[in-house]
């Protein structure tokens, strides 16, 4: 039984055939997913996939590609919005500096406020870090100063230090595809020493497709190829592996009453 943590139903490649997704990840094993916000003005649509289908939860937030469009939200309308029963976290928010689609001052108001927000609800941060790690330590460290808030270093691509920074801050890391890709010695050497109550598994799809399907849609079922990945970088079986990362899920998003 597999989780997956992190996906995007709502975009175009995934959006359009929402039955064959949803099956095949279910004769793939994943039994349930996330749908993670990149805006916040789309939050019906969010809602609305997971309204539709038992297994899928969302989050409501804004993805730092998107901050400079979105800074009229506040921490309140966060709170306010996420009192939906599906919507299970905040996010995702961040800072992006390989892409700097929006400033970086936005990037970093708008993480604050969705931190307020998680911190406020009790529901876990999903955070994008891309380049970023030194003012993401920054930022993290200040904040878990002013008050503990749950989260997840979602599609972990960051340096083991930072992972080490997350996991002393109480943090969560997620491993999507690339774990599986040959330049990502880095990352599997996070994933191996992330102890076994933190860590998830994810897709980020579309985006990001796993070994065999590299270049190719990714979706919810290849999550199946991460997993094993990361089993083996552990150590261990891929069961194990699904009943961690699945009790990992279920205390995080403790929203979704799996626990």
């Amino acid at each position: 039984m597999l989780i997956d943590s992190h996906c995007h139903l709502d975009f175009d490649a995934l959006s359009g055939d929402i039955d064959g997704v949803m099956n095949r990840a279910k004769d793939a094993g994943v039994t349930g997913m996330v749908t993670i916000s990149t805006l916040v003005d789309k939050f019906s649509t969010y809602a609305g996939l997971a309204e539709a289908h038992d297994n899928v939860w969302f989050s409501v937030g804004t993805h730092p590609h998107n901050a400079d469009k979105e800074l009229h939200v506040q921490s309140d309308d966060l709170i306010k919005l996420s009192d939906h029963p599906k919507c299970v976290a905040i996010g995702e928010a961040g800072l992006d500096y390989f892409y700097d689609n929006a400033p970086r001052e936005a990037q970093e108001t708008g993480l604050r406020r969705h931190i307020n927000a998680a911190r406020s609800t009790g529901l876990p941060l999903v955070i994008h870090s891309r380049k970023a790690d030194e003012d993401m330590t920054r930022i993290l460290t200040e904040e878990v100063e002013l008050g503990a808030f749950p989260f997840v270093l979602h599609c972990f691509t960051a340096s083991p230090a930072l992972a080490r920074t997350g996991l002393a801050l109480g943090g969560y890391i997620s491993f999507s595809g690339i774990i599986t890709f040959k330049n990502a010695e880095e990352i599997r050497e996070a994933a191996a020493f992330v102890p076994a109550d933190r860590y998830l598994v994810e897709t980020d799809a579309p985006y990001l497709a796993p070994i065999p399907h590299r270049g190719q849609s990714n979706e919810p079922a290849f999550v199946r190829h991460t997993a094993d990945k990361l089993a083996e970088v552990r150590g261990i079986t891929l069961g194990q592996l699904g009943q961690e990362t699945t009790a990992n899920f279920a205390r995080l998003f403790a929203k979704t009453g799996m626990a």
